[in-house]
């Protein structure tokens, strides 16, 4: 599975600002900003991201996805530790 596909699919799903997807074809490391986070606690911010991607663990597209999660207010303060 492509980055770009699961990028696509969570902007699609969610109501998400901005998507960053790195990885390496199984194991894949996502970054998603939007305003519906600041009202979530942690497990259902992660819930949340995984919900669209279930169908793609689940027929082993994918294997493994570390997920941060963040406000755009958060992530424009954390992204210069990111990388961004």
């Amino acid at each position: 599975m492509e980055t770009s596909e699961i990028q696509s699919v969570l902007m699609s799903a969610l109501s998400l600002q901005e998507v960053h997807v790195t990885g390496d074809g199984s194991h894949f490391q996502v970054i998603a900003v939007g305003e519906l986070f600041g009202k979530l606690n942690r497990v259902k911010k992660q819930q949340t991201v995984y919900a669209p991607l279930m169908e793609y663990i689940a027929d082993n597209r994918m294997h493994a996805v570390s997920i941060k999660t963040y406000t755009p207010e958060e992530w424009a303060r954390d992204r210069k530790l990111n990388g961004f």
